[in-house]
C-alpha cells in the first residue's frame, strides 16, 4: 500500500497503477473500524484500484462539537486499511484539502439537509458535501463507497451527485454492529462503562418497531413512541431526534406504504449516537 500526503502524490500514485483501471473510493474521518473495513473490502472485489482517504474534516463540526477531541490513530489506521485491501492511503492535511484564500462552498439546499441530524447540526451537511466534492474531484472514481449508518448523509451526497451530474456511483454497505446490536462508530470509544451498557437501546427500540411494523403496524406516530418509550427506560439516554420517512427522498410520512427509513440519534454523556433501520 502506497501513501500520498498531497494531491499530486495520491495523482501520480494513482497513474502508476496505469490506464483504464477502476477506482474505489472510500472517504473516512479515520479511527477505523470493521464497519470502515467492509467499504474497503467491498471496493476491492469491484474494482481495479482502492484509495482511501483519512480526513477529519473541520468544516463539518459546529461550535462546542468534538473535533478536537474526535479519536485519531492513523499509524494503526493504516495497518487496518492495507490488510483490508487499500492500495492507496490518502492523508492529507486540511490545507492540502482547503487550500489558503479557498471560498468554495458546496451545499445540498431544502428539507433533506435541514431534518434529523440536520436539525441540530445546522452546518454538518454543508461540510460533508463540500469535503466529499472536493475528495471525488481529486479521486475521480468510478464507485464511492458509504455505509448506511449515516443515511442521510447518503441521501444528501446522492442529491449532490445527481445535481452536478457527477460521474460516480454511490454504494450503500450495511451497518456493521457489535455483537449486543450497538452499531459501530468511531465515537463508541467516548462512552463510559455504564454509558456502553446501556447503548444497545438504539438498535434494540429499532428492532422492535420493525418488528411491529412487520405484524401490520404502519402508523408513524405510534411507531416513533414506541421507539422513544424504548429508548427512555435507558435513564442516560437523552433523545435527540426519532423520525420515521421515506427511505428515498427523506420526506416526512404519516403512514409507511414505501420503504421506510427509521432513524434517531441519541445522547449518552458527550457522545452523540446514531442509528436506523429500513422498514422495507
Amino acid at each position: 500500500m502506497k501513501t500520498a500526503k498531497t494531491v499530486d502524490e495520491l495523482r501520480n500514485e494513482i497513474k502508476v497503477f496505469g490506464e483504464n483501471k477502476t477506482i474505489g473510493f472510500a472517504p473516512t474521518m479515520g479511527y477505523l473500524h470493521e464497519g470502515h473495513l467492509s467499504l474497503i473490502k467491498r471496493a476491492k472485489t469491484e474494482n481495479d484500484i482502492v484509495v482511501v482517504s483519512i480526513f477529519v474534516n473541520p468544516t463539518q463540526f459546529g461550535p462546542g462539537e468534538d473535533f478536537e477531541s474526535y479519536p485519531r490513530d492513523f499509524e494503526k489506521d493504516a495497518g487496518l486499511a492495507e490488510a483490508a485491501g487499500a492500495d492507496i492511503l490518502f492523508l492529507p492535511d486540511a490545507k492540502e484539502i482547503y487550500p489558503v484564500g479557498s471560498a468554495t462552498i458546496v451545499e445540498v439546499e431544502g428539507p433533506i439537509t435541514k431534518k434529523l441530524c440536520g436539525s441540530s447540526r445546522p452546518t454538518h451537511f454543508k461540510g460533508v458535501t463540500t469535503v466529499v466534492n472536493i475528495l471525488l474531484n481529486i479521486v475521480s472514481p468510478d464507485k464511492a463507497y458509504f455505509g448506511q449508518k449515516d443515511a442521510q448523509q447518503v441521501a444528501v451526497i446522492k442529491k449532490m451527485i445527481r445535481g452536478l451530474h457527477m460521474q460516480v456511483a454511490i454504494v450503500t454497505c450495511p451497518i456493521i454492529r457489535e455483537a449486543d446490536g450497538l452499531a459501530l462508530s468511531s465515537r463508541n470509544v467516548g462512552l463510559k462503562t455504564e454509558e456502553r451498557e446501556q447503548a444497545p437501546v438504539l438498535s434494540r427500540a429499532l428492532n422492535i418497531a420493525k418488528d411491529l411494523w412487520i405484524s401490520g403496524e404502519n402508523d408513524v406516530a405510534t411507531l416513533k413512541t414506541v421507539i422513544a418509550n424504548e429508548i427512555n427506560t435507558m435513564p442516560l439516554a437523552d433523545i435527540d431526534y426519532v423520525d420515521i420517512l421515506d427511505y428515498e427522498t427523506l420526506a416526512g410520512i404519516e403512514k409507511i406504504d414505501a420503504p421506510a427509513l427509521a432513524a434517531v440519534a441519541v445522547r449518552f454523556g458527550n457522545t452523540r449516537l446514531i442509528d436506523n433501520i429500513i422498514l422495507e
